[in-house]
């Protein structure tokens, strides 16, 4: 009580460490998670956002390039009428001889000028500055006469051809800006297509990419949890002896830590069952042995003679206890496999007298149930221990008498195949249900329909008879064949691998 109530505490204790391990570990798999999501997402954002300032750089040029086309038109519009103003000016000073009228010319000498100095301050390109100055130089030099003859308004119709090259000029100047603007929008034509080509091959290159990067995070994430999934799933089978080790962030390795340590429990809760089926099974051992005696001498009229009805119970007495006898012995060889005891001792054994050994033991049962046996075993040498040999047909043969039919017939057969010795038993029973076939060797297994027997089986025998094919290097198998009944089959090597190396 003292010791079970340490385990308890200890239990207690580990539990809450548990508890408190969990609550400061830091939900590393989240983390997991949302670092794969950032990734994966990453390439589309940096393509959008590259995308956004190609849009913007664009929308920039465009936007200086409109309103740098439309300084320029209303330049030249502006040039064009002043230069028109400043000609009619001096045309009508010259018809009319009056000084005076060159006061428009002077006022749009004066838009004229300001004009020109606005559009130097965009950003023109060579050959529009050229004209410009050219336009410049021309009005300046008509200033400059026009200056000198103010006084004399007859003389300034020779100055009124020199306006003709400057109206050339600022046509020039005009057409060469709408030649530069069709350029520009040619040029952010040309820009549009290369950032949509751009975007496209951002397309083709980061999605693929994505993709890529989305599989290796599922892998990475998937890792850990397929190995807790077959971590669970060998435990479930019973392979305890593996350790326990998860791969991945934190608290999934610590997730593991805890699966290792649930491991270790399921080995010692193993260990104290094997113990328990070994003490009672030796406890019951003695005294049934006792009482199977008992009931042989009485059945045999040692100590008097008995009436029939008295030498019947007799016999059940004998009978039953010849069958729980079986069923200690099955618990025992159990817990020896379970803890490595059943080493094999192998001589070279007739598999023919090992049946006669097992149909003699069963003799009774067979006759209580008026059971017809067609045997064909011929004389068979192969390497084995006897008494595991035995205890595999024994299990075979108490199963197909156990759930024949009154009168039914039980079907042997044992050939040798090349290097192999197969050995069938087939019955005439209900057979094994459709949903007990996978389960009908794991141990304590009893299947679904009901047993009407005096005694019900333990659940080992098909599972220990398994076992021990096994470590003969052999195999059993459950068949599928027409008609009723169960249909076994075991198949043994004839010569120790080990003994002809």
């Amino acid at each position: 009580m003292v010791a079970h109530g340490d385990t308890m505490r200890e239990d207690g204790d580990t539990g809450i460490a548990s508890r408190s391990r969990l609550q400061d570990k830091p939900k590393n798999f989240l983390k997991l998670i949302l670092l794969g999501f950032a990734l994966v997402g990453l390439p589309p954002i940096i393509a959008l956002v590259d995308s956004a300032f190609s849009i913007d750089r664009m929308a920039d040029q465009s936007r200086k390039a409109v309103y740098r086309a439309a300084q320029i038109a209303h330049g030249s519009r502006v040039l064009a009428d002043e230069i028109a103003a400043m000609e009619r000016a001096v045309r009508q000073t010259h018809i009319l001889g009056d000084t005076s009228l060159l006061e428009n010319y002077f006022r749009a000498h004066e838009k004229f000028g300001s004009a020109v100095a606005d559009l130097l301050e965009l950003s023109l390109h060579a050959e529009q500055k050229r004209l410009l100055e050219e336009m410049q130089g021309l009005e300046a030099s008509i200033l400059q006469e026009i200056s000198l003859m103010s006084n004399s308004p007859e003389e300034l119709l020779a100055l009124v051809g020199k306006f003709v090259p400057l109206r050339d000029a600022a046509r020039v100047f005009s057409a060469a800006g709408y030649t530069l603007i069709e350029r520009e929008v040619g040029e952010m034509q040309d820009m549009a297509t290369n950032a949509r080509i751009t975007v496209v091959w951002q397309l083709f290159a980061l999605i693929p990419f994505a993709i890529l990067l989305a599989f290796v995070f599922s892998l990475w994430i998937a890792h850990p949890m397929r190995q807790i999934d077959e971590a669970i799933r060998t435990m479930g089978e019973g392979g305890l002896s593996k350790s326990i080790r998860v791969n991945g962030p934190q608290d999934l390795r610590y997730l593991g830590e805890r699966l290792d340590w649930l491991r270790h429990r399921l080995l010692k809760l193993e260990e104290q069952k094997t113990r328990f089926l070994q003490h009672v099974s030796h406890e019951l051992k003695t005294p049934l042995t006792a009482m199977r005696e008992g009931a042989d001498l009485l059945a045999e009229g040692i100590a008097g003679e008995l009436t029939g009805e008295q030498q019947r119970i007799a016999r059940i007495l004998y009978s039953n206890s010849v069958q729980l006898q079986r069923r200690i012995e099955d618990l025992l060889n159990y817990s020896a496999l379970q803890t490595e005891k059943a080493a094999l001792v192998k001589q070279r054994m007739n598999l023919a007298q090992i049946l006669e050994e097992v149909l003699q033991d069963q003799n009774l049962a067979i006759m209580n149930k008026g059971l017809q046996m067609n045997i064909c075993c011929p004389d068979i040498l192969l390497d084995c221990e006897r008494q595991k040999i035995k205890v595999i047909m024994d299990n075979l043969l108490s199963n197909a008498v156990k759930f024949s039919p009154p009168g039914g017939q039980i079907h042997i057969r044992a050939e040798r195949v090349g290097e192999m010795v197969q050995f069938d038993i087939r019955d005439e029973g209900t057979g094994v249900a459709e949903m007990d076939r996978k389960n009908v060797f794991e141990p304590f297994y009893q299947g679904q329909q009901a047993f009407d027997g005096h005694v019900r089986g333990t659940g080992l025998g098909l599972s220990i008879a398994r076992e021990y094919a096994h470590a003969h290097g052999g195999t059993m198998e459950l068949l599928q064949h027409a008609g009723p009944g169960a249909h076994f089959r075991f198949i043994l090597p004839v010569r120790d691998s080990e003994r002809v190396a």
